[in-house]
């Protein structure tokens, strides 16, 4: 017990680092809005000048530490006026990158400038014992280290709580236009939050250096354990991120004296940040997310005259090269296969992971160990791996169900990590110090090794990345990639439309996972020892960052993010210049990242793309083969709408709160087929808070709901718009990165399972179904179905957005405000349809609509909400004339009409809101 306790207090000074570390996250959290991951990286800058004015230059300690922690202070404001205050606007995506950009820029320094080997540093902080309790022997440092610490905690509770500046970045953080107007500035507060979080990051590093020694991989990790201490906090208690911070620190410090698993320890932070985000997560954004664009995606069109011709130069340069190019091209392309995993899921699902790398030496771990001790030949130890994998990325996608954005980089990077720290540092399961001993590949008997046969491995890997590129390409082209696309531009969108978000993130990562295992085991297998400590977090993360420079979104950005990795054409390019050169890859890489992301966040593909059709289009007028033909027009198939099964939807006693605020309370409606249910009400009535708890995307505190002679009050979204309920959203949510046709496509694709393998392989897109065709002629959309939703007109997408629910074909259709912003004629058109959808389709229809004119021409039936209940229903022409009604539409008490407010007005414009 009593070494129990003695490991415990030792647990202090890395629990103190922790607890310090997280109060700069939630400083630059609530200041900023944005998760630091160059935080460690920052503090270690800071750290490192502490020592050279200490160690080299003969500071004494004090002034060496102010110097230190200004400098980490002045690094946090820079970044946050240089490269954060410029993307405020673009998506959380991005600007987590950006950050990495941040970490692999001041790491890579720190690594050119001191190398990658630790320093040990002497202590300046009292270095002696206490005895507690007479057997009991405590450090002094870890006491002194989590007094600062407390002390450090009280002060920003107290700066954070009650004083001006305090109080002003809380305003800043809850609403920064209103803050404006009370005279705070949101850019001043954030660039102030930042130095002052960044300077507590580099006082943290600095007293703890002594402890866990200097080295930049070892201080930019520490921001992880940092995260969890934060994620405990919401990023936002002082005092909560202290008591966790250093909690987090004993158990790693007891774990790593009583459990003998190397590693395990190391990984309690990341076990934390799993189990909690996995807890505390939600499964679909709510209604008041907002969505930002995110990099923009390819086609996934294939020029088949332009890869045979560059399949035919690859081969005959890999022919013909020296063998520092033949290694520079082979690990392009083995990257590049990992690479192309990210493009999968980052790019084509929105799901950022930095786990890819781990998840690539996973495979390589499963083939390599197969390979050398089970002697089990090439072939079938690759494909293994990579089916061993694919349960893994599986499993890692189970969090990103009820997480996302940061929340899922977060997890991510800590799932990976424990990866590396329990399994790739552990020489009892690589194979010890020397690594995997594996012996030379051979393909059917075809020795490809990569130390006999050079070319023949090189020309292997190229081809392996044609077919990935080949298969992915195939996958954004077909309903699968549809269904991806839709779960990264808008969950909630793709969710009422049927589309299983789950579903589709497992398959996501499962797949990635495979493509990055066989990229992995490429790598791996390009050397006779295979050392597993090499994928480690830091590649991960310079991977994803190697991805969204090529292009994230795009095939090509796969190869072209792929030549920048160590070891790959880059860095022979480099080496041009002189031997050694190429050690700077890191730095210009990082610099590229942070650079790029400011100008253009799509990456260099997606502007090569662009310059060869602008040097394409100029030459065309001399050249007339180069002219581009127009997309070929979409077909329409004569096809008639059928009636759709006829369903009831009955709402009894519905009740929704949000917190101690009631938005729908005890509200009973049925919609029968053929009938148009009008729902309207003064704002905040609780109208759209209704749709969301019929469709499922908020729960019902009371109450029940019937569709037909089911109960599907505990169905998901997805579950009630498979079985005929549809909807449309007051702010569209249209996937925007997709063509009109895509859309429309996307509501409509028939669901076999099948499909998730065979369309990698052949996609083929089914004929268009009779209810897609008529939303394409009845809103006239014929000849805009190519074209990108962002170049439609509003009142375009307006009408898009229920077009793309009619599509869908469903029973019961509930449309939210779907008038708001139409013109006059649009509007006469869209009741003509609503209309026609009911009488001739046997579509129920629930409206919620401001226009009154349009309600009182459609609607079968009324039911009118003032503050979540319902006062009034009936008939329009009875419901019109309701003196409750009158008054919650004129703003005045039910008791306080006067004749005049009680007489109806002649016209609906004292309805209309």
């Amino acid at each position: 017990m009593e070494e129990i306790i003695r490991f415990g207090f030792l647990g202090l000074g890395i629990g103190a680092l922790y607890a310090l570390a997280a109060q700069g996250l939630i400083v630059i959290y609530r200041g900023a809005g944005v998760l630091n991951f160059a935080l460690g990286a920052i503090g270690m800058a800071g750290t490192y000048v502490q020592w050279e004015l200490h160690a080299n230059y003969g500071w004494s300690f004090v002034p060496s530490l102010v110097v230190g922690v200004l400098a980490a202070a002045t690094l946090g404001a820079a970044t946050h006026l240089l490269v954060m205050r410029q993307l405020w606007r673009a998506s959380p995506l991005v600007r987590v990158i950006a950050t990495l950009g941040v970490l692999i820029t001041l790491q890579s320094i720190a690594v050119l400038r001191y190398g990658s080997s630790a320093f040990v540093v002497d202590p300046d902080l009292p270095s002696g014992t206490w005895r507690i309790g007479g057997d009991i022997v405590v450090a002094q440092d870890r006491i002194i280290l989590s007094g600062i610490a407390v002390v450090v905690s009280v002060i920003l509770w107290v700066i954070y709580r009650y004083t001006p500046f305090g109080l002003g970045t809380s305003a800043v953080a809850e609403n920064p236009r209103a803050a404006a107007s009370l005279g705070w500035s949101a850019d001043m507060l954030a660039t102030i939050n930042w130095a002052l979080g960044c300077g507590l990051a580099g006082l943290a590093a600095i007293l703890v250096a002594p402890i866990i020694t200097l080295q930049p991989a070892v201080m930019t990790n520490v921001v992880l354990g940092a995260t969890a201490a934060a994620l405990v906090a919401s990023f936002r208690s002082f005092p909560i991120a202290l008591v966790a911070g250093i909690t987090i620190g004993i158990v790693q410090t007891e774990i790593n004296r009583f459990v003998d698993q190397p590693g395990l320890g190391q990984a309690v932070p990341f076990v934390l940040i799993v189990v909690w985000l996995v807890v505390r997560g939600q499964a679909l954004p709510l209604r008041d997310f907002v969505l930002q664009r995110m990099p923009t995606i390819g086609s996934g069109r294939i020029s088949w005259p332009a890869l045979v011709a560059g399949a035919v130069l690859v081969v005959y340069l890999m022919s013909i090269s020296n063998l520092e190019w033949l290694a520079a091209l082979t690990t392009t392309f083995a990257v590049g296969v990992v690479l192309l995993s990210i493009v999968i899921l980052t790019g084509y699902t929105g799901q950022l992971s930095l786990a890819q790398y781990a998840l690539a030496g996973f495979g390589a771990w499963v083939a390599g160990r197969l390979s050398a001790t089970a002697e089990i030949s090439f072939l079938p130890a690759l494909l293994i791996g990579v089916a061993a994998t694919i349960p893994l990325g599986v499993l890692f996608a189970l969090p990103a169900v009820r997480t996302r954005g940061i929340n899922l980089a977060i997890v991510t990077l800590g799932l990976g990590t424990a990866i590396e720290l329990v399994l790739f540092n552990n020489t009892d399961y690589t194979g010890g110090l020397s690594g995997t001993q594996i012996p030379f590949p051979a393909l059917f008997g075809w020795d490809i090794s990569s130390i006999l046969q050079p070319v023949r491995w090189g020309i292997f890997n190229f081809v392996v990345f044609v077919v990935m590129a080949l298969g992915v390409a195939n996958l954004r082209r077909s309903r699968t990639g549809r269904r991806m696309i839709a779960v990264r531009t808008n969950e909630r969108a793709a969710a009422a439309l049927g589309i299983g978000v789950a579903g589709v993130k497992l398959y996501a990562f499962g797949l990635s996972a495979g493509v990055a295992a066989l990229g992995g085991i490429l790598i791996a297998f390009n050397s006779t020892s295979i050392g597993y400590g090499n994928f480690d977090s830091l590649t991960s993360i310079s991977f994803v960052g190697f991805a969204l420079l090529g292009g994230v979104g795009y095939l090509m950005g796969a190869f072209i993010g792929a030549t920048m990795a160590p070891g790959a054409v880059n860095q022979q390019i480099f080496d041009l210049f002189g031997e050694g050169f190429g050690a700077y890859i890191p730095l210009v890489g990082g610099v590229a990242l942070i650079i790029f992301i400011l100008l253009n966040q799509n990456g260099i593909a997606h502007e090569a793309i662009g310059q060869v059709a602008w040097v394409r289009k100029k030459l065309a007028k001399k050249l007339k083969f180069l002219v581009v033909k127009p997309a070929k027009a979409v077909v329409l198939p004569d096809a008639e709408t059928e009636q759709v099964p006829p369903k009831t939807l009955r709402a009894d006693g519905l009740t929704v709160r949000y917190g101690g605020t009631t938005a729908v309370d005890n509200v009973s409606l049925t919609v029968e087929p053929g009938q148009i249910l009008g729902l309207i009400g003064p704002n905040g009535a609780g109208k759209t808070s209704l749709i969301d708890a019929v469709t499922g995307f908020t729960k019902l505190s009371a109450g029940g709901l019937m569709l037909g002679d089911e109960d599907i009050t505990n169905w998901s979204a997805a579950k009630r718009a498979r079985a005929g309920i549809g909807r449309s959203f007051q702010s569209l949510e249209l996937f925007e990165d997709s063509t009109v046709l895509e859309n429309l496509r996307v509501a409509s694709d028939p669901r076999a399972l099948v499909s998730y393998v065979s369309d990698l392989v052949w996609p083929r897109n089914p004929s268009l179904s009779p209810e897609v065709v008529t939303a394409i002629r009845e809103f006239g959309f014929e000849d805009v179905l190519q074209r990108k939703v962002e170049d439609l007109s509003y009142g375009e997408r307006r009408l898009l957005a229920i077009a793309r629910a009619i599509a869908a074909a469903p029973s019961i259709l509930l449309l939210d405000e779907p008038a708001a912003g139409l013109g006059d004629v649009e509007t006469a058109e869209l009741a003509r349809l609503v209309k026609r959808m009911a009488e001739e389709f046997g579509v129920a229809v629930l409206l919620v609509e401001h226009d009154m004119n349009l309600v009182m021409a459609i609607c079968d039936e009324l039911v009118v909400l003032e503050f979540g209940q319902t006062i009034a229903r009936g008939a329009p022409s009875v419901v019109r004339q309701d003196p409750a009604v009158i008054a919650a539409y004129l703003g005045v008490e039910h008791g306080d009409t006067d004749h005049e407010a009680q007489t109806p007005p002649s016209s609906t414009e004292g309805l209309s809101l």
